[in-house]
């Protein structure tokens, strides 16, 4: 049933880039919901792998010492979802990461095989697009660290370098403090199924409510791999937050997305549900930041 030629686990995050090195065709396998149905399929017949499932000390949720929050890579979403830390300062995540799969897949899937697959459909990947993430990579030159746009190369393809594993995902202070944020996913079906399009959006208020200070909106599905909407971000900054301004800041996404046709979905349509969902989130954002969506 599964092909597998051999499995080594890891002890450590070091045994683990000593065992990527010692064997550079094995692949990583944490909670095993994608790679083990690739094997299952044939896919990756014969394949090595290196479990890093045992590695702890990658799982949980965290500040660090200048307020940044650690997640690690091994976090799975029901405890993401669940987390204290999670559901008072980047709640959006926790739901995001809710409507990944079913309970199973919740329970044994984590962010970091999330985001290490590549793929643009990718629940988590969006809204951590909209929390300008930062990526930690550990491997034999030590750690290293980029944004999370700069770690998707292109579509199923990430910038994971030989030996390299991903070993957790930051939030800094400045990307979640006095932002509020929703999530919209669209499917064809409620449960359990891919995302056709998928759009996260943070606001940040003026003191007074009234004003789009700045604005994060970013799509899975627009295009090979996750991406934000920087014409509309750029557009939003310093409007009222008046239905015509939401309106306006929702059509200048076509103005950076590129959706394509599938069997899930047309182009056209895609184009027309980004606009619509921007338009929501972004409603739905300014109201949970304390303001109101006026005429």
């Amino acid at each position: 049933m599964y092909d597998i030629k051999a499995i080594y686990e890891a002890e450590s995050v070091a045994h683990a880039v000593q065992l990527l090195m010692e064997h550079p065709q094995a692949q990583i396998i944490a909670g095993g919901s994608d790679v083990l149905v690739q094997i299952r399929e044939g896919k990756q017949a014969g394949v090595e792998l290196v479990s890093i499932y045992g590695l702890d000390e990658l799982r949980g949720v965290s500040f660090e010492a200048d307020g940044t929050i650690r997640i690690g890579s091994l976090t799975s979403f029901s405890h993401i979802t669940r987390d204290p830390i999670i559901q008072t300062h980047i709640n959006v995540l926790g739901q995001a990461v809710d409507q990944v799969g079913g309970p199973q897949i919740r329970n044994i899937g984590t962010i970091g095989g999330n985001t290490c697959n590549g793929v643009t459909s990718a629940d988590s990947a969006s809204t951590l697009f909209a929390w300008d993430a930062i990526i930690e990579l550990t491997g034999p030159g030590g750690v290293r660290q980029l944004p999370i746009q700069d770690f998707y190369i292109k579509a199923g393809q990430v910038d994971l370098r030989p030996g390299e594993l991903q070993t957790g995902i930051l939030i800094p202070r400045a990307a979640y403090e006095g932002y509020q944020g929703h999530y919209i996913k669209y499917a064809m079906r409620e449960a359990m199924d891919i995302a056709t399009t998928g759009c996260s959006v943070n606001v940040k208020l003026s003191a007074d409510k009234g004003t789009m200070e700045d604005v994060r909106i970013a799509y899975g599905v627009a295009g090979p791999v996750p991406m934000r909407a920087p014409t509309a971000e750029a557009l939003a900054k310093g409007k009222p937050t008046s239905i015509q301004a939401v309106e306006e800041v929702a059509k200048a996404v076509l103005e950076d997305i590129h959706p394509r046709d599938s069997w899930r979905a047309a182009k056209d349509f895609r184009q027309h549900i980004a606009v619509t969902m921007a338009q929501r989130a972004l409603t739905q954002s300014i109201q949970l930041a304390g303001g109101a969506v006026h005429e």
